[in-house]
């Protein structure tokens, strides 16, 4: 007897496509059976052709509570999570206040999202010059990792680390084997705008940013061992140098996200269309191709949104005054499908970036994957039907996007979190590193 059979005829499983029946006992995937076998559940749900996709697992969302819920908050971030298939979120230890750069931080983050989730959460902590030889309490106390930034993070409270500063922090990890996550961009190579349009703020924070903080972090991971993974990659001037590490051996790899994928600097309309600014930033059309081959190569292995909301008031202006987020969590599934099946790629490589790679990062072994022992976190997913963006239609808290209007192919029809389907009343619960 299962609580739950959930039967397609593409269940999206690691190596491809295949009609299934997914068995649910107690919160997990207890059997995978033919399509068409008979079955004695409490619920049995036919999605015929619709797609059946494991929950995607999204390492790099901003939710910013406590202190700047206004921006965002757990409920509002995780039901917009829910709404584009995301079942699990890794939040950023910044720009909440405080930010999660100790324990008792941490437990301030616990009890803020506490009963207000509708899909599962962890926490990332942060590296900042006062918190370094005492990372290892924050690593026991259960966060996934730890974040820094090489440049300004754009809020005072979480100072960037100099590379002298980055390495010892990669010292202090490694000897817990835990994982350092990095904004890349060298400071030196950053300058301020010259004026306030997008080709100004892209030539302040060129590719070379990028570069240099990357060819820095693979020198600091060579040294000491530290795993080492290079946050929102923009340029894919970056992939050879990332490339020849992977095969030298250095534990380091990266991810990129929706926009460096499918928006270019070209299309923005002009200086006040801020809702496209990010840092780093969105490049020239020509750099897609390389990102995309990238992930095609396997030097990237994740694709996640940087979730970076803010109030409406913090996108007025133009390029050199706006705040530089993108928020996504819920548009990133269609984002990316939309442009991944143009350029043949199929779902399970989607599932790969976006479900698996993920959660094989950050060392959740039971998400990610349409496998027996594994959490019944799934996702119905009609792939061919399209829809236009409809800002109204978002959960985050403030609707600003970049994607306003444009016409994306992929439907999320319902989203299951450990078996039952997610609805108003948060039922997500909260992660630690080590949680199998």
């Amino acid at each position: 007897m299962f609580d739950l059979v959930l039967r397609s005829r593409r269940a999206v499983v690691p190596d491809g496509e295949r009609p299934l029946a997914v068995c649910v006992r107690d919160g997990r995937i207890a059997a995978l059976e033919p399509y068409g076998a008979v079955l004695e559940a409490a619920d049995d749900v036919d999605l015929g052709g619709v797609a059946l996709l494991p929950g995607l697992v999204d390492c790099h969302v901003h939710v910013n509570e406590p202190g700047r819920t206004e921006w965002e908050g757990y409920a509002t971030a995780t039901r917009a999570a829910a709404a584009g298939g995301v079942t699990t979120i890794i939040d950023m230890p910044l720009n909440a206040i405080p930010p999660t750069v100790d324990v008792g931080a941490l437990e301030l983050k616990r009890g803020a999202a506490a009963g207000r989730c509708s899909v599962d959460t962890g926490f990332w902590g942060g590296a900042v010059p006062a918190g370094l030889g005492s990372l290892r309490d924050l690593h026991e106390a259960g966060v996934f990792g730890f974040k820094c930034f090489t440049s300004p993070s754009g809020v005072d409270e979480f100072p960037a680390l100099s590379f002298p500063e980055v390495v010892a922090a990669m010292t202090e990890i490694a000897a817990f084997d835990g994982l350092l996550i990095v904004h890349a961009e060298d400071p030196e190579s950053l300058t301020e705008p010259a004026s306030g349009d997008v080709g100004a703020f892209l030539a302040s924070r060129p590719p070379q940013a990028e570069l240099g903080a990357i060819s820095r972090l693979i020198a600091g991971a060579r040294e000491t061992g530290c795993r080492v993974h290079v946050v929102h990659l923009s340029t894919g001037r970056a992939l050879p140098a990332l490339a020849a590490a992977q095969a030298d051996g250095v534990r380091v790899t990266a991810e990129t996200c929706p926009h460096y994928l499918t928006l270019s600097a070209e299309e923005v309309p002009d200086s006040a269309a801020t809702a496209y600014k990010c840092c780093p930033p969105i490049r020239e059309g020509a750099n897609r191709d390389a990102l995309w081959q990238g992930l095609a190569d396997g030097v990237l292995g994740c694709v996640v949104s940087d979730h970076s909301p803010c109030t409406p008031e913090l996108k007025k202006g133009d390029f050199a005054e706006a705040w530089g987020g993108i928020s996504s969590v819920q548009l990133g599934l269609p984002v990316v499908w939309t442009a991944a099946r143009i350029r043949g790629f199929a779902l399970s490589d989607v599932v790969r970036w976006m479900a698996y790679g993920p959660a094989s990062l950050v060392g959740l072994g039971r998400k990610g994957r349409l496998e027996v022992g594994y959490d019944a976190d799934l996702v119905a997913f009609a792939d061919t039907e399209t829809f236009v963006v409809d800002p109204g239609a978002l959960h985050h808290r403030h609707p600003v996007t970049p994607y306003a209007g444009k016409d994306l192919t992929g439907v999320v029809q319902t989203t299951w979190l450990r078996g039952v389907a997610v609805t108003d009343v948060p039922r997500g619960g909260l992660l630690s590193r080590g949680d199998a």
